[in-house]
């Protein structure tokens, strides 16, 4: 098999379950996002634009349809003869005898196989649960300017929220010079986005020592890092300044969506020279009834509004009958609001049917109301 250069591989097997029921029975790399879109496009999309021929998707948690979905690499140009999207699964055992990984890096262990059948220079390794554009090539290009062994992308963060983040401090030329999980007072801003380029060889090796490790946690940010920098190893931050988003709550993924209502917003979706490709649902367009009354929407095909929408974010065939209202609110796939019913405030789950006159959320609540099961209305 011929040489790549660079690499990738997408961790896309955790629980997520701060996002509660919406995770229950779907992984939330394949949690839909901004109309039409699932998040693990976003990831995918940045390799297909980036030059990145052979992708690797490890999956675990709930994975019937994110294997499915990926599967059809096609959606991201990466279905050639010489490139593709190949879904891992886990192959150890835990105690309950079920296949897992044991961490992000014992993740990449189980695949050392796969990654040497395509003798990688480099090795991508992504988190497939954000929401952001980047290229990769510019951070590959960043990682052999300073003969890095491992390139970690790193973003600036609101100092007060830092200590909730792996924090990397610096010296001037961007080299890595201590690593802080989560610090109670943070030297700085620089939070790790569990984006990194290793060097294969390197890496390779440092994986199967871990194997054999009883006391590693095989964690890329618990475990490798630390090490690499008391073997002296040179580690470099890569900073990235563009909208990027970890939707691992409720709230943040209510937030993600609801920056789409404005139309000066950085991840600009319909910006053609970085395409986020996904899924071709074949909807028919978007119908605003005349008695529909739309003030700051960001509605999608399929959708159907007779009713009122304000600040509100409308995924694919939602229908909004006549007389109902929905505020400040992210209504998902599928979602029938009935007559004289009111939503406010909320993220509203695939398929979920608000029924007639029914009042959901409360427009004064500091906190986002995930509805996840039909509502009743008026019989």
């Amino acid at each position: 098999m011929a040489q790549t250069n660079m690499l990738a591989m997408i961790l896309a097997g955790g629980r997520g379950s701060r996002l509660h029921d919406l995770t229950n029975k779907v992984a939330k790399p394949a949690v839909s996002y901004g109309g039409k879109y699932r998040i693990i496009d976003f990831p995918l999309s940045n390799c297909a634009n980036s030059g990145i021929d052979v992708v690797g998707v490890l999956t675990q948690y709930e994975s019937v349809l994110l294997n499915s979905y990926v599967a059809a690499g096609g959606r991201w140009g990466l279905d050639t003869k010489d490139s593709g999207v190949f879904v891992l699964t886990p192959r150890e055992k835990a105690d309950s005898g079920l296949d897992v990984y044991r961490g992000t890096a014992d993740a990449i262990s189980q695949n050392i196989d796969f990654i040497d059948a395509y003798d990688p220079e480099y090795l991508l390794v992504l988190s497939g649960d954000h929401i952001y554009k980047m290229n990769y090539a510019k951070m590959l290009a960043y990682h052999k300017e300073h003969n890095a062994d491992a390139t970690i992308a790193v973003i600036g963060v609101p100092k007060k929220e830092a200590s909730r983040f792996g924090i990397m401090n610096t010296a001037n030329d961007g080299r890595i010079i201590e690593f802080e999980e989560k610090p109670a007072k943070p030297k700085s801003n620089l939070a790790s986005m569990g984006i990194y380029i290793f060097n294969w060889k390197t890496m390779r090796k440092m994986l199967i020592d871990d194997m054999k490790n009883p006391d590693s946690s095989h964690d890329f940010g618990k475990d490798f890092i630390p090490v690499m920098l008391e073997e002296g190893k040179a580690l470099y931050a890569y900073e990235f300044s563009g909208y990027w988003k970890d939707v691992g709550t409720i709230d943040s993924l209510w937030e993600a969506n609801m920056d789409l209502l404005d139309s000066e917003n950085e991840l600009n979706l319909d910006d053609t020279s970085w395409k986020i490709y996904t899924e071709d649902t074949g909807t028919m367009p978007q119908y605003i009834g005349s008695t529909a009354k739309i003030d700051r929407a960001y509605i999608n095909q399929g959708a159907v509004v007779k009713g009122e929408v304000s600040s509100s974010v409308l995924f694919s065939n939602v229908r909004i009958a006549e007389g109902a209202k929905v505020n400040d609110s992210v209504l998902m796939p599928g979602v029938v609001v009935e007559e004289g019913a009111v939503i406010n405030r909320a993220l509203v789950a695939d398929g979920v049917r608000i029924g007639k006159n029914a009042k959901v959320g409360d427009k004064k609540s500091e906190d986002i109301l995930l509805v996840a099961k039909n509502v009743k209305g008026e019989a």
